[in-house]
């Protein structure tokens, strides 16, 4: 049985939010985006809520903000049977629930996600946190929200390169868990993609992963296929003028990468690698990676949560459709593949 509670919302109504009108409180957590974007949708639905604005962006996700909605929570009188509603993308779901889960040592939470990023993963499957310092997720919990809200519709006030950021993990889902799926995705771009099918299909991959292991003790492990990599990537070109990244973006390149390790360690097929980076390559580009951006790199993957001791742990792909985890790879290793995107 499933222990994501998910919803997938043709339209919205009153009635989508009943289960919220139980609580003495409610709160709705935004950034300005979606602000101005997704609550007027919901706002006259709602019952009577706070609402709580955040400033939108990964460099946003740290204690800092965390304090500010935990103030506003407490200044409003908020009790444990109070709820939060985080509505928003990957960022508003790590950080709103977060706080949720440890103001008075947790409230109920509800996850409304608004962009392809948090709806096919992010919103799903109960990891919470922010970031520490440059290093992404470093401090959070496991919780599964008391309900997820998906609303495909929310998706047409995306930009672009927020679309595309979020199909990555549409992508990672196909290779680790459905080869077939795999072949449908990349037979077309990505403005050609059916997004009321692969909704669905990753939130179904993502759910039945972490339904069998919800806390990261195994097979959870290959949902991070192309992020150890990927989130060193991320990390590092934060905050560097003109080179900050996407999620999904950083992922892609995590995922090519990975892919190449796979050939050499987990039995990945040289033309599967080849047609995994041909069609990552195609949705993404090439994103330029200096040689001297390697040295950072390091720090960075020492610090992966899923490393034991000083062992760089990987999950890497044995075919399209299959992945393993706990792939212990040398940092030599890694460079090397680094650099086989980078002569790409």
């Amino acid at each position: 049985m499933s222990i994501n509670k998910v919803s997938i919302l043709k339209s919205v109504d009153q009635n989508t939010f009943e289960g919220l009108k139980g609580y003495t409180s409610l709160a709705v957590i935004v950034d300005e985006n979606t602000k101005r974007d997704c609550y007027p949708i919901v706002k006259d639905l709602l019952p009577e809520h706070l609402l709580i604005e955040v400033v939108s962006g990964e460099e946003n996700k740290n204690l800092q903000t965390c304090q500010h909605i935990w103030h506003e929570l407490t200044n409003a009188g908020f009790d444990r049977k109070a709820a939060v509603l985080d509505l928003g993308g990957g960022v508003i779901g790590d950080m709103g629930g977060f706080c949720a889960s440890t103001y008075k040592r947790g409230v109920d939470f509800w996850q409304m996600p608004t962009t392809l990023l948090s709806q096919v993963d992010a919103s799903v499957g109960g990891k919470l946190g922010i970031d520490f310092g440059k290093l992404k997720n470093h401090i959070g919990v496991f919780r599964i929200p008391d309900m997820v809200l998906v609303y495909p519709e929310f998706i047409k006030t995306l930009p672009q390169n927020e679309l595309r950021s979020g199909f990555a993990e549409v992508i990672k889902h196909c290779l680790i868990a459905d080869a077939d799926h795999w072949k449908t995705v990349s037979a077309k771009p990505l403005t050609e993609q059916d997004l009321t099918t692969i909704i669905p299909h990753s939130i179904n991959i993502k759910d039945g992963v972490v339904t069998s292991d919800p806390t990261e003790k195994g097979l959870r492990k290959i949902l991070n296929y192309g992020h150890t990599i990927g989130h060193a990537i991320e990390s590092y070109l934060l905050d560097i003028p003109g080179r900050k990244l996407l999620h999904g973006e950083a992922i892609a390149i995590g995922m090519i990468a990975e892919a190449y390790l796979s050939v050499k360690f987990t039995g990945l097929k040289e033309e599967e690698l080849k047609e995994i980076q041909e069609y990552i390559l195609s949705v993404y580009g090439k994103v330029e990676i200096l040689e001297s951006d390697l040295e950072h790199l390091y720090a960075y993957l020492l610090q992966d949560k899923k490393n034991s001791g000083k062992k760089l742990s990987f999950s890497l792909l044995s075919k399209i459709g299959d992945c393993t985890f706990d792939q212990f790879i040398e940092w030599n290793e890694i460079e090397e593949a680094i650099r086989y995107y980078i002569a790409l």
